[in-house]
């Protein structure tokens, strides 16, 4: 590999969340000295990942399958509808195993700063759920940032313009103010989940 390529290799790595260029450096020397064994085996499976993930035409999970294997499921409660800012946020409350609803992935939250307005998030495909699905309960379970929680009462108001009948809840207790859920414990994300209260 020419000097050229592995600088490419390592500004790539840098590109990943939580990784700066000493990290991805490592990151890339690591495979490096693993042998062509190593490099070629991480490149098939990045390749795999890539032509067999899809995004579920349901929900916005990402999944093997489309619907994926939670929307496809008959042992969830299709009637409670979890609304989350990104797929890493469904992945952290799938780890408690303590939900056993069905989910819709917005893509992102409302921000003014980056440009973010409701066309850019999948609200309409979430309309489309309510007209369409029996859901008795919505819950809001987006971070303590201000643009997550403009995003919450956006939502709360666009269901209730059109939905009085659902019951909207947020997560509860142990959600530190400006946390991220991809970044909290099992046990507060537990928590935060059977302690939920209705949105006002």
């Amino acid at each position: 590999m020419s000097s050229s390529s592995f600088e490419t290799l390592v500004r790539q790595f840098a590109k990943l969340p939580g990784l700066g260029p000493r990290s991805a450096r490592r990151i890339a020397l690591h495979l490096l000295t693993k042998g062509r064994g190593a490099l070629t085996e991480f490149a098939d499976t990045l390749s795999d990942t890539a032509e067999n993930m899809k995004e579920c035409e349901k929900c916005g999970n990402l999944d093997t399958q489309s619907p994926c294997k939670i929307c496809s499921s008959t042992k969830r409660q299709h009637n409670v509808l979890c609304i989350i800012a990104n797929v890493g946020d469904l992945w952290a409350i799938e780890r408690t195993s303590s939900f056993q609803g069905v989910y819709h992935v917005l893509g992102g939250v409302l921000s003014a700063l980056d440009g973010i307005g409701p066309d850019q998030l999948r609200l309409k495909e979430l309309e489309e759920r309510l007209i369409h699905e029996n859901i008795d309960e919505i819950i809001l379970a987006v971070s303590a940032t201000v643009d997550a929680q403009s995003t919450a009462h956006y939502i709360s108001d666009l269901i209730h313009r059109h939905h009085n009948q659902i019951t909207i809840t947020r997560l509860a207790h142990g959600l530190p103010v400006g946390g991220e859920l991809d970044y909290l414990d099992d046990g507060t994300i537990m928590n935060a989940l059977k302690s939920r209260s209705a949105l006002k």
